[in-house]
């Protein structure tokens, strides 16, 4: 992993986490995996209004996650895969680091089950 200081050399990606930092826009994003949609389809399974629906649109047009179109009266909703991408690239450099974790941790609960089986019985 190379180590660029603590200058934010991918400014977009606080945006793309930002955005996807929100349960209700992760799951907006998931709808419009199936395809572009409008407001109004978007917010038909949530409990919120429609305003913060367009609220929660904005974030992620800002975040460069969708874009929204003009369709006569309607302005749907499309999802834009390859800002997610880069963040996904981002997180992809810490992979070696979980994989090390999760093999210590494995280390770990072998020896502790080791041990446990080595202690004798009290009665």
């Amino acid at each position: 992993m190379e180590h660029l200081g603590y200058m934010n050399d991918q400014p977009d990606l606080d945006a793309v986490f930002a955005a996807l930092a929100d349960s209700t826009r992760r799951a907006i994003l998931l709808r419009l995996a199936d395809g572009q949609a409008s407001v109004n389809e978007i917010a038909a399974p949530f409990e919120i209004s429609q305003p913060a629906i367009s609220r929660h649109l904005k974030v992620l047009e800002r975040a460069g996650l969708i874009e929204r179109g003009v369709d006569e009266q309607r302005r749907p909703a499309t999802l834009k895969a390859d800002k997610m991408a880069a963040a996904v690239d981002w997180l992809t450099e810490f992979k070696a680091f979980w994989g090390t974790s999760f093999d210590q941790l494995d280390d770990v609960l072998i020896k502790m089950k080791k041990t446990k089986r080595k202690e004798p019985k009290h009665e």
